[in-house]
């Protein structure tokens, strides 16, 4: 247990720094297109690739924050969403990757803004990929990772029956 969360939580800290620098890049590239029409260097890729960088930003950070929460409970059901907020917020950063790809090869001269975002879309697309391989580690591990008792006052208890000890039977 200690192996993977103590792995995985800095990891998570460091992914969630990253989804937000990439928030505020791309939300300057994105108000700079709207405002101007373009960025300095822009191709035919810049703004799917800024449209698609903030939208994998956003899904990023709240992604983050139920990681968060999965490293404070520490539970099969909060690993459970926690792996697949990841899933779908590492294939959205995989879109921007490709994006960012093409941006890289299609342009040659590029602000230095919007270099710096594809090189974080890209180094978060590896970090989080890596998040996600140690979430899925800890669910699908033989050993029992998890604290999975049933809160109070969900089903059975220790009390059993005996709660309704002093009521008469219809008998």
């Amino acid at each position: 247990m200690a192996m993977s969360k103590t792995m995985a939580a800095p990891l998570l800290v460091l992914t969630f720094l990253m989804y937000l620098i990439v928030l505020g890049i791309a939300g300057w590239a994105f108000n700079r297109i709207l405002d101007t029409g373009g960025i300095a260097g822009a191709n035919s890729a810049t703004f799917p690739f800024v449209l698609l960088s903030l939208i994998a930003g956003v899904v990023g950070v709240a992604s983050s924050l139920t990681g968060i929460h999965h490293m404070k409970a520490w539970r099969t059901d909060s690993g459970s969403s926690a792996a697949a907020s990841a899933l779908i917020a590492w294939l959205l950063t995989l879109l921007a990757f490709g994006l960012a790809c093409k941006e890289i090869h299609t342009s040659r001269f590029r602000g230095s803004r919007l270099k710096t975002l594809e090189a974080f879309v890209i180094i978060v697309s590896a970090s989080q990929l890596v998040y996600l391989l140690l979430l899925h580690a800890s669910l699908l591990s033989k050993r029992p990772f998890y604290n999975d008792a049933a809160p109070r006052g969900y089903g059975e208890h220790e009390l059993g029956d005996k709660h309704k000890m002093g009521v008469p039977s219809a008998a």
